[in-house]
Protein backbone atom coordinates (compact mmCIF):
# COMPACT_ATOMS: atom_id res chain seq x y z
CA UNK A 1 0.00 0.00 0.00
CA UNK A 2 1.76 3.02 -1.42
CA UNK A 3 0.96 6.81 -0.45
CA UNK A 4 -0.84 8.60 -3.59
CA UNK A 5 -0.66 12.59 -3.84
CA UNK A 6 -4.35 12.76 -4.98
CA UNK A 7 -7.51 11.83 -4.07
CA UNK A 8 -9.23 9.10 -6.46
CA UNK A 9 -12.47 9.21 -8.20
CA UNK A 10 -14.03 6.76 -5.63
CA UNK A 11 -12.40 9.21 -2.61
CA UNK A 12 -13.75 12.33 -4.27
CA UNK A 13 -17.58 10.69 -5.49
CA UNK A 14 -18.30 9.25 -1.62
CA UNK A 15 -16.56 12.65 0.10
CA UNK A 16 -19.49 14.60 -2.36
CA UNK A 17 -21.97 12.07 -1.83
CA UNK A 18 -21.82 12.54 2.06
CA UNK A 19 -21.74 16.34 1.84
CA UNK A 20 -24.77 15.95 -0.42
CA UNK A 21 -26.79 13.93 1.62
CA UNK A 22 -25.94 16.23 5.17
CA UNK A 23 -26.90 19.21 3.44
CA UNK A 24 -30.60 16.84 3.36
CA UNK A 25 -30.44 15.26 6.22
CA UNK A 26 -29.68 18.28 8.58
CA UNK A 27 -32.74 20.25 7.70
CA UNK A 28 -35.41 17.08 8.08
CA UNK A 29 -33.91 16.11 11.44
CA UNK A 30 -34.38 20.07 12.43
CA UNK A 31 -37.70 20.60 10.98
CA UNK A 32 -40.03 17.46 11.06
CA UNK A 33 -42.39 17.69 13.84
CA UNK A 34 -42.09 16.70 17.38
CA UNK A 35 -40.45 12.88 17.07
CA UNK A 36 -41.88 12.54 21.00
CA UNK A 37 -45.36 12.32 20.36
CA UNK A 38 -45.71 9.14 18.54
CA UNK A 39 -44.84 6.37 15.85
CA UNK A 40 -41.86 7.59 13.15
CA UNK A 41 -43.85 9.46 10.17
CA UNK A 42 -42.61 10.08 7.13
CA UNK A 43 -40.27 12.98 8.20
CA UNK A 44 -38.30 10.58 10.69
CA UNK A 45 -38.55 7.79 8.09
CA UNK A 46 -36.70 9.64 5.34
CA UNK A 47 -34.41 11.03 8.13
CA UNK A 48 -33.45 7.57 8.96
CA UNK A 49 -33.01 6.55 5.70
CA UNK A 50 -30.98 9.34 4.92
CA UNK A 51 -29.16 8.62 8.36
CA UNK A 52 -28.50 4.75 6.67
CA UNK A 53 -27.80 6.04 3.48
CA UNK A 54 -25.06 8.27 5.40
CA UNK A 55 -23.84 5.42 7.41
CA UNK A 56 -22.98 2.95 4.32
CA UNK A 57 -21.47 5.41 2.57
CA UNK A 58 -19.27 6.75 5.20
CA UNK A 59 -18.27 2.89 6.41
CA UNK A 60 -17.66 2.58 2.66
CA UNK A 61 -15.02 6.00 2.75
CA UNK A 62 -13.71 4.63 5.93
CA UNK A 63 -12.36 1.28 4.41
CA UNK A 64 -11.44 2.99 0.90
CA UNK A 65 -9.16 5.63 2.97
CA UNK A 66 -7.41 2.75 4.69
CA UNK A 67 -7.04 0.52 1.70
CA UNK A 68 -5.98 4.09 -0.28
CA UNK A 69 -4.35 6.09 1.42
CA UNK A 70 -3.29 10.02 0.62
CA UNK A 71 -0.37 11.77 1.54
CA UNK A 72 -0.95 14.64 3.12
CA UNK A 73 0.41 17.93 1.13
CA UNK A 74 4.04 18.22 1.86
CA UNK A 75 4.12 22.07 1.39
CA UNK A 76 2.08 22.19 4.59
CA UNK A 77 4.01 23.31 8.18
CA UNK A 78 4.00 20.36 10.29
CA UNK A 79 1.25 21.57 12.80
CA UNK A 80 -1.62 21.97 9.61
CA UNK A 81 -0.67 18.37 8.29
CA UNK A 82 -1.31 17.00 12.03
CA UNK A 83 -4.25 19.00 12.69
CA UNK A 84 -5.72 17.91 9.49
CA UNK A 85 -5.74 14.54 9.80
CA UNK A 86 -7.41 14.92 13.19
CA UNK A 87 -10.11 16.59 11.33
CA UNK A 88 -10.51 14.61 9.25
CA UNK A 89 -10.81 11.22 11.46
CA UNK A 90 -12.78 13.02 13.90
CA UNK A 91 -15.52 13.68 11.47
CA UNK A 92 -15.47 10.12 10.53
CA UNK A 93 -15.82 9.45 14.07
CA UNK A 94 -18.98 12.32 14.31
CA UNK A 95 -20.75 10.83 11.77
CA UNK A 96 -20.50 7.14 12.47
CA UNK A 97 -21.58 8.74 16.52
CA UNK A 98 -24.44 10.48 15.10
CA UNK A 99 -25.99 8.20 12.70
CA UNK A 100 -25.84 4.94 14.68
CA UNK A 101 -26.76 7.04 17.74
CA UNK A 102 -29.79 8.29 15.57
CA UNK A 103 -30.20 4.33 15.27
CA UNK A 104 -30.08 3.49 18.80
CA UNK A 105 -32.89 6.20 19.50
CA UNK A 106 -35.42 4.55 16.80
CA UNK A 107 -34.61 1.33 18.29
CA UNK A 108 -35.23 2.59 21.96
CA UNK A 109 -38.42 3.65 21.01
CA UNK A 110 -39.72 0.35 20.05
CA UNK A 111 -40.40 1.90 16.33
CA UNK A 112 -40.11 -0.70 13.36
CA UNK A 113 -38.55 1.63 10.49
CA UNK A 114 -37.79 0.67 7.44
CA UNK A 115 -35.00 1.92 4.78
CA UNK A 116 -37.19 4.04 2.63
CA UNK A 117 -40.11 2.03 3.20
CA UNK A 118 -38.63 -0.35 1.64
CA UNK A 119 -36.79 -2.88 3.46
CA UNK A 120 -36.63 -3.50 7.41
CA UNK A 121 -34.05 -2.28 9.41
CA UNK A 122 -32.88 -4.59 12.66
CA UNK A 123 -33.26 -2.70 16.33
CA UNK A 124 -29.88 -2.11 17.26
CA UNK A 125 -31.53 -2.63 20.86
CA UNK A 126 -34.87 -3.69 22.86
CA UNK A 127 -37.48 -0.53 24.01
CA UNK A 128 -36.22 0.79 26.58
CA UNK A 129 -37.77 4.14 27.93
CA UNK A 130 -35.03 5.25 30.29
CA UNK A 131 -32.49 5.00 27.90
CA UNK A 132 -34.63 7.30 25.29
CA UNK A 133 -33.50 10.53 26.86
CA UNK A 134 -29.69 9.31 27.33
CA UNK A 135 -29.55 8.50 23.36
CA UNK A 136 -31.20 11.44 22.57
CA UNK A 137 -28.79 13.57 24.07
CA UNK A 138 -26.26 11.81 22.70
CA UNK A 139 -27.39 12.01 19.39
CA UNK A 140 -27.88 16.02 19.61
CA UNK A 141 -24.54 16.21 20.94
CA UNK A 142 -22.71 14.40 18.25
CA UNK A 143 -25.01 16.32 15.92
CA UNK A 144 -23.81 19.37 16.61
CA UNK A 145 -20.13 18.17 17.43
CA UNK A 146 -20.03 17.09 13.58
CA UNK A 147 -21.84 20.28 12.54
CA UNK A 148 -18.46 22.14 14.41
CA UNK A 149 -16.16 20.04 12.58
CA UNK A 150 -17.59 20.53 9.41
CA UNK A 151 -17.19 24.11 10.09
CA UNK A 152 -13.77 23.66 10.94
CA UNK A 153 -13.30 21.68 7.93
CA UNK A 154 -14.70 23.98 5.45
CA UNK A 155 -13.13 27.00 6.83
CA UNK A 156 -9.68 25.11 6.56
CA UNK A 157 -10.80 24.34 2.92
CA UNK A 158 -11.57 28.13 2.11
CA UNK A 159 -8.68 29.36 3.87
CA UNK A 160 -6.50 26.92 1.71
CA UNK A 161 -8.21 28.21 -1.53
CA UNK A 162 -8.74 32.08 -1.16
CA UNK A 163 -5.72 32.77 1.48
CA UNK A 164 -3.26 30.41 0.79
CA UNK A 165 -4.04 29.62 -2.26
CA UNK A 166 -2.12 26.40 -2.63
CA UNK A 167 -4.36 23.64 -4.23
CA UNK A 168 -4.91 21.66 -1.15
CA UNK A 169 -8.65 22.03 -1.82
CA UNK A 170 -8.51 21.28 -5.17
CA UNK A 171 -7.19 17.54 -4.65
CA UNK A 172 -10.20 17.13 -3.50
CA UNK A 173 -12.33 18.82 -6.50
CA UNK A 174 -14.35 16.66 -9.12
CA UNK A 175 -12.12 16.24 -12.44
CA UNK A 176 -9.41 17.94 -11.02
CA UNK A 177 -5.77 16.10 -10.13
Amino acid sequence: MTDRLHYGTPAKVMHWLVVALLVVQFPIGWFMPDVHAGPPGTAMMLHISFGMTVLVVIVARLIWRITHPVAPESSLPAWQRVSSEAVHWLLYAGVLAATLSGWLFASFRGWSVSYFNLVPLPMLAAKNAIAIKQIDGWHQIAEWALLVLIGIHVAAALVHLFVYRDRVMQRMLPGLR
